[in-house]
């Protein structure tokens, strides 16, 4: 090739662009555009991702994401955080300081839930518990807002104010405690998104759930003969049973973990000893002291021991004994299940709750206790002086049950019936403090008064007390209760079978 034709092809390649010299400068500028385009990219991508966490983390999406479907309804992280941290606050409040022992560590408040093993569930988290409690807890109420919607079943006015009342006050409390306000401390105690607004907003929802529940299990009528027949398929296990019970224990040697089989024998021979000696003391009438003098004959140990217990809460060893055709006075002997000994137990009697429940209406009258919070004679004297004027006030009147109710309004210091007139319907034995006990089962007929003496861990003082009259059967307030209760419980399952919660990927964000 000549040189003049070399230096043409080389001024053809530079006007194409494809000399060596132009290729090595356009790849260089490729490559750096290329860079360029990458860290560019890569800038971006970083900045959506910073952007997307801010967004994922706020408000917005707290509240407008759906973390849970029940049924129709969509629930936002927010509204799951407020019954997460409702179960939280009250498995607290209902356990204290007591909740350590199910190992929960409650100084982090609901941080941390996620690494902390509960007991409760099998391979579960505390965060686990909480948040299959609130997802019930919110199935639930939404069933039962839809069964009132269903029924026309509303709040009253005074319903809703009631609401609205309960969280009075709260914004002051917050800004006392150093929050900026409601908003503040409820998200911080019941997490993100939680407000004053949808607090309020889940606590209508609350009260109306209830009230369609009462709504519903009310109308469930059962027959007198439905109702005596489940009581007696307790078999015994609400009855009261009166016995006197001696326990032989059967001596361990040392260095052994259980009594020897001769132990035993010798205990066995000892209660049946006891045993005999009872029923030769025929002549003693009263039962405890003859049974008292039998366990002294033959034993220097401590006395026997009398109980009174539900038939449910009857040892196994001798349950069935007592729950068969026994009269006061019969005595058997048991091996005890634990290999301990052998028991000599003493039939006295069987309460099966078939005798009428009261009403009645009462004025409480308060003493009032010095700075040590001791009730002096003085202080008692003052209360009964006061309950004396309130009688003679009734006593000048028309003398009615209403006139009775009214003053019960007025003068009662009883938070539970003073805005009822003093009353209490169905009371069983042993429910109120013993004189007004004795004085409700003393035989007394409607219209008679009283005042009677009263103490408690609470409070001493003086009640008024008005006999209205005999109420139902106690074995069948016992029953109706409990057969209304499983009965509702069965409705509610069934109500709440279309509304089982679905889990959505903002779950994540509850606690």
């Amino acid at each position: 090739m000549s040189a003049s034709t070399d230096r043409k092809q080389r001024q053809q390649a530079i006007a194409a662009g494809t000399d060596k010299k132009t290729l090595a400068a356009q790849e260089a500028a490729k490559k750096q555009a290329q860079s360029k385009l990458r860290w560019t990219l890569g800038t971006i991508a970083v900045i959506v991702l910073i952007a997307a966490v801010i967004l994922l983390d706020s408000p917005l999406m707290i509240k407008s994401t759906t973390a849970l479907k029940v049924g129709d309804v969509k629930l936002s992280p927010a509204e799951v955080n407020y019954y997460y941290g409702n179960e939280y606050v009250n498995f607290v409040n209902s356990y204290g300081s007591y909740a350590s022992i199910f190992g929960l560590d409650t100084s982090n408040g609901i941080s941390g839930l996620k690494d902390q093993d509960c007991s409760m569930i099998e391979n579960g988290t505390w965060h686990d518990y909480f948040l299959e409690a609130a997802e019930h807890d919110a199935a639930q109420i939404i069933a039962l807002n839809q069964y009132a919607a269903d029924n026309g079943i509303t709040l009253t006015d005074e319903e809703l104010a009631d609401v609205e009342a309960s969280f009075e006050g709260l914004d002051e409390t917050a800004k006392a405690q150093g929050y900026a306000g409601a908003d503040a401390l409820l998200a911080m105690n019941y997490g993100k998104g939680v407000t004053l607004k949808l607090a309020k907003e889940a606590a209508r929802q609350s009260v109306l759930a209830g009230k369609a529940y009462n709504s519903a299990v009310d109308e469930f009528v059962f027959t007198p003969e439905e109702i005596a027949q489940y009581y007696e398929d307790f078999n015994g296990s609400h009855d009261y049973f009166d016995f006197l019970v001696y326990d032989v224990k059967a001596s361990v040697e040392e260095g052994e973990e259980s009594a020897s089989e001769t132990a035993l024998m010798e205990a066995r021979a000892t209660a049946d000893a006891i045993s005999a000696a009872y029923l030769d003391g025929s002549d003693i009438e009263d039962i405890t002291e003859r049974f008292e003098t039998a366990v002294e004959s033959q034993t220097e140990s401590l006395p026997s021991n009398r109980s009174k217990v539900q038939g449910s809460s009857l040892s196994a060893d001798y349950s069935a004994w007592l729950m068969g055709e026994r009269k006061a006075g019969d005595v058997t002997v048991v091996a005890d299940s634990d290999n301990s000994g052998s028991s000599v137990v003493v039939f006295l009697g069987r309460d099966d709750n078939h005798y009428n429940t009261v009403s009645v209406r009462h004025i409480l009258v308060k003493a009032e206790a010095d700075e040590n919070g001791v009730y002096t004679d003085e202080a008692k004297a003052a209360a009964k002086a006061k309950a004396e004027e309130i009688l003679a006030e009734y006593q000048a009147g028309d003398k009615t049950e209403e006139s009775f109710a009214a003053l019960a309004e007025q003068y009662s210091e009883d938070a539970g019936s003073n805005t009822n007139g003093g009353l209490y319907e169905n009371v069983p034995k042993g429910r109120m403090v013993a004189e007004f006990d004795a004085f409700c089962f003393a035989g007394h007929k409607s219209g008679d008064t009283a005042i009677v003496y009263g103490e408690s861990a609470s409070y001493a003082g003086y009640h008024v007390v008005y006999f209205v009259g005999e109420g139902d059967l106690y074995s069948n307030v016992i029953a109706e209760n409990e057969l209304r209760s499983e009965s509702a419980s069965t409705w509610l399952e069934e109500l709440m079978l279309p509304y089982e919660p679905v889990e959505t990927f903002w779950i994540r964000w509850v606690g």
